[in-house]
């Protein structure tokens, strides 16, 4: 019975011709007992139902409420309403799961996106959220397909790993170990060699240098899978569960790095402009009316379309951290006493500090480079100059950086020092440094955290309504 459905969206593209058609759906509202509004998902537009009056049976009319599912065969006709096109002229309507509409939370109403996270499981039945996860959906098919494009090869990068390759140590233990009777050393150290691996493992916080055994002999690879932090960070801009992009590749140095990334960026927001416009101007109208409740100040100055525009058809500026930090300096804000966080050479750029730089000063998306080494990871390639490393971050407008990479670190002996320096056990990253001892090349790469792109193209403020499920602390439902 279901292979003859027929989807909403595509014959929204069609011509009504009074064709036999079959739909099936949720009802998004019920009129005068005569008028349903039907949507499937595939589209915020929904068709219109037409109950011819006295051709259907009371009880079953009353059982077609809010969210009520329903298969609906008719006759596609032009409509007479205003607002739509054509509607379908019911000759058969079949209730595939009933709805109490009393109890059914999404009432036809404006929802808080608060509300709407405590029923996640609910939300991608209403439009921003339908819309949402159209564009995300697009945007995971174009990283894809820009890679493939490209020659690149899509490598699955493991989960659980013995390896932290930021350093941070802020991440999630993987482990088959009693909590109530977990086994010992005779110095008192957890015994990891009773664990399920042997060792002590984790959740990835990155693909990378798994990714960089991929380069060194496929020459490109590219990743595309979740990564894990357990960083206690309750803001818009985190979570603790979160998609990563990751492509490495082998003869590349920081430049060719910071050209695939912009390309890149702007690859994949073009595909979503061209095959979602209707969502992106659903979302920029829905922005447009949460905005009206700030303060003028606060504002954008831009539209979410006039936005993403302006990202395809313009040059990210090219900048040194040490240029950042010297116009910082120069800032009225820093001037003023107006950043909340110091400015000085040496520090970690904060995201007061990258908003103004990229919506303030340039106006556009900025890419920084050459960071002082001390704020750095091990693996990244020190300059000639002693003090920084050839790092690349590329900073959007309205959620700061959206894209960290770097040149990586090719010297064996470099890599070596700079290891021992920071006290990563070279011993355990033997594998790593094969990859400097039998046929090293420059090489270089970079990490787009998804969900950010997501928020940047769509223009959510809240990194949590960009993921299905949001894992945060205190927070794992579902």
């Amino acid at each position: 019975m279901f292979n003859k459905r027929i989807k909403i969206k595509k014959l929204l593209g069609g011509q009504p011709s009074g064709q036999q058609v079959t739909v099936m759906g949720w009802v998004k509202s019920f009129r005068n007992n005569q008028f349903i509004a039907l949507n499937d998902g595939s589209t915020n537009s929904n068709i219109q139902v037409v109950t011819e009056l006295g051709k259907f049976d009371e009880a079953l009319l009353r059982r077609i409420t809010i969210s009520a599912a329903l298969k609906v065969s008719g006759q596609l006709v032009p409509s007479l309403g205003k607002g739509q096109q054509m509607e379908i002229k019911a000759g058969e309507i079949i209730i595939l799961g009933d709805s109490d509409a009393e109890k059914y939370p999404l009432q036809p109403k404006k929802h808080s996106l608060e509300f709407l996270r405590e029923i996640a499981h609910l939300r991608f039945r209403t439009n921003t959220f339908g819309a949402v996860f159209r564009v995300r959906h697009s945007l995971a098919f174009a990283i894809h397909q820009f890679f493939n494009e490209k020659g690149f090869v899509y490598l699955h990068t493991p989960i659980i790993t013995a390896s932290d390759a930021e350093g941070a140590g802020e991440m999630f233990k993987v482990t088959t170990l009693p909590f109530d009777n977990t086994p010992r050393t005779a110095d008192g150290e957890v015994n990891y060699k009773e664990d399920f691996f042997g060792r002590a493992t984790n959740l990835t916080v990155s693909g990378q240098l798994e990714g960089e055994l991929g380069a060194t002999g496929l020459g490109e690879i590219y990743t595309f899978g979740p990564t894990f932090r357990a960083e206690n960070s309750n803001t818009p801009r985190h979570l603790a569960e979160f998609w990563m992009i990751e492509p490495e590749m082998a003869f590349c140095d920081l430049e060719d790095n910071m050209n695939l990334a912009e390309e890149f960026i702007k690859y994949i927001i073009r595909y979503a402009m061209e095959h979602n416009r209707e969502d992106l101007d659903f979302l920029q109208q829905r922005l447009m009316e949460e905005e009206k409740q700030l303060p003028q100040d606060k504002r954008s100055e831009m539209n979410l379309l006039s936005k993403l525009e302006f990202v395809l058809n313009n040059a990210f500026e090219r900048i040194t951290y040490t240029e950042a930090v010297d116009i910082l300096l120069l800032s009225p804000p820093y001037k003023k006493k107006k950043f909340q966080y110091e400015v000085k050479w040496g520090m970690d750029l904060q995201s007061e500090h990258e908003r103004y730089l990229v919506e303030k000063h340039f106006k556009k998306p900025v890419i920084v480079t050459d960071y002082p080494a001390a704020i750095k990871a091990f693996y990244m390639r020190q300059n000639d100059d002693g003090k920084t490393v050839a790092a690349m971050d590329i900073l959007a407008p309205g959620i700061g950086e959206i894209v960290g990479g770097s040149q990586r670190e090719e010297r064996l002996e470099k890599l070596e020092a700079r290891m021992k320096a920071m006290n990563v056990p070279q011993e355990e990253l033997s594998w790593y440094l094969d990859t400097r001892r039998f046929g090293t090349v420059p090489h270089a790469g970079f990490g787009l955290g998804f969900e950010r792109m997501v928020q940047f193209v769509t223009g959510m403020s809240n990194i949590r309504d960009v993921i299905p499920f949001p894992r945060t602390p205190k927070n794992a439902a579902f």
